[in-house]
């Protein structure tokens, strides 16, 4: 069996995976499949912490500029995302995939409270951590959760799964001529002011030295040929 080049990594999943042809919602069979990708690095014996968004549910970005007050559309945002977690762990347990899910928000009926010794113990224990409710505080976002769990977590790189390929000069969805980059460093897209992550992401993982793999997670496959080493998407370090 091919060896993984990781020990534990930090993979960041979009929210609008889960919502598939739908546009909106969760979509058991998008879950379904998200659950085989992971699965298919679990069965590696790799160390898995994983975040999902909740853009296929609610933004607060979004609902704030349509009158929201941010702080409530914020707090809404991270619920949506324990909603789309506790639907991956279904989907995860389904596999015989040991999962834990710990939430920043109290949630206790559904979801362990999050506490980084806890969440450490539970990935010495080989099973899967998907962290819900963003960082627990508004004008975070899941973005930033995930560069701050990994680094909690000592993950060795966050591996953000998306739509799109990797990382581009301008938006490919838009502009046909958009050039992709293979590998980039953390203070070009500071300074050009890439989609990555957003901006707090970006300088948490630049100041701890911790290395983004932007790629997409629709291409079955491609996580497992990243954490083989695979040069797939685009490489953000320092």
């Amino acid at each position: 069996m091919d060896k993984p080049v990781y020990r534990r990594i930090l993979l960041k999943l979009s929210g609008e995976i889960l919502a598939g042809e739908d546009g909106f919602g969760i979509n058991p069979e998008r879950a379904d499949y998200l659950a085989k990708e992971v699965k298919s690095i679990y069965d590696l014996g790799l160390s898995i912490g994983l975040i999902i968004g909740a853009g296929n549910i609610f933004r607060g970005i979004q609902a704030e500029s349509r009158g929201m007050g941010r702080v409530t559309g914020d707090y809404l945002g991270m619920m949506a995302t324990i909603m789309n977690a506790i639907a991956l762990q279904d989907a995860l347990e389904k596999l015989d995939c040991s999962t834990r899910t710990l939430s920043a928000i109290s949630v206790t009926q559904i979801a362990e409270p999050y506490i980084r010794r806890r969440a450490l113990r539970h990935l010495e224990k080989g099973r899967i951590v998907i962290v819900a409710g963003g960082t627990g505080n508004p004008y975070f976002s899941t973005d930033t959760a995930a560069a701050l769990r990994a680094i909690e977590l000592n993950a060795e790189i966050v591996l953000k799964g998306t739509k799109v390929d990797g990382v581009y000069d301008k938006d490919p969805m838009k502009y046909p001529n958009a050039v992709k980059y293979d590998s980039i460093l953390f203070k070009e897209v500071l300074n050009k002011n890439l989609r990555v992550m957003d901006m707090t992401a970006i300088t948490l993982c630049n100041e701890n030295s911790l290395p983004i793999i932007v790629f997409n997670i629709n291409k079955s496959g491609n996580l497992k040929k990243i954490v083989l080493g695979g040069k797939l998407g685009t490489l953000v370090t320092e």
